[in-house]
């Protein structure tokens, strides 16, 4: 199962044509779009659960609510879905979005509620090694960079910690997700598919680690 070259064209005149008279005129093309991009977002579910206990997929909705947006325009000119983890013990979540120009794979914790978020900075104060060890990980340097991505960082260390932490640049963070992007040449490509499992599961001892701090306390006794 690949992303066909008719999917990409369709994407790509949306981006150009973002209103709802071309929408209308094009709803064929859309269909036949649609129907592509959720078999190739099945097929990677499939894979992920070779490897993985996935207890959601959920494919985006092209519709933009615009209610609250300065950007009126009606729909997203990409496709995108998301995988989520079964159960309390495994954590972290799955994202794909295609977009030609700028598609990419991501997973981790997006905007971790206040009680995880704290629970992960207390565990960077007192000893950041092992997260410092998924960083300097090679494969997750060669999928990702050897970074968090986290789209949203405080200025200094929060409220209770200290500014002059070794690892204050963690501590700032307000979400940790490691992402990795795609040329179109490589969305378009036949392995596709695989090459999103492959940076799927370069995210597990990732996965792991945060899924072991975020059930336990920092005496590591579980607290589910």
């Amino acid at each position: 199962m690949q992303i066909e070259k008719s999917t990409y064209n369709f994407l790509k005149d949306l981006q150009k044509n973002n209103t709802r008279d071309w929408f209308a005129d094009n709803k064929p093309l859309y269909t036949k779009a649609l129907k592509n991009a959720k078999d190739v977002f099945a097929d990677i579910n499939q894979k992920l659960q070779e490897h993985d206990e996935i207890e959601k997929s959920k494919m985006m909705r092209i519709y933009r609510d615009v209610r609250f947006s300065k950007d009126k325009t009606p729909y997203k000119a990409h496709f995108a879905n998301s995988y989520s983890r079964l159960g309390k013990e495994l954590r972290g979540g799955y994202f794909l979005r295609i977009r030609p120009g700028e598609s990419f794979l991501a997973g981790g914790f997006w905007e971790p509620n206040k009680e995880d978020l704290f629970r992960i900075r207390k565990e960077i104060e007192m000893d950041a090694s092992e997260i410092r060890g998924i960083l300097e990980d090679k494969n997750y340097i060669k999928h990702f960079g050897g970074k968090f991505e986290s789209f949203g960082e405080l200025k200094t260390a929060p409220r209770g910690f200290d500014a002059a932490h070794p690892d204050v640049d963690l501590l700032r963070k307000k979400g940790f997700i490691a992402v990795k992007n795609f040329s179109d040449k490589e969305v378009l490509a036949v392995d596709f598919t695989d090459k999103v499992n492959e940076g799927f599961k370069a995210l597990r001892p990732f996965f792991n680690l945060f899924s072991d701090i975020l059930t336990t306390n920092l005496n590591g006794e579980s607290i589910i």
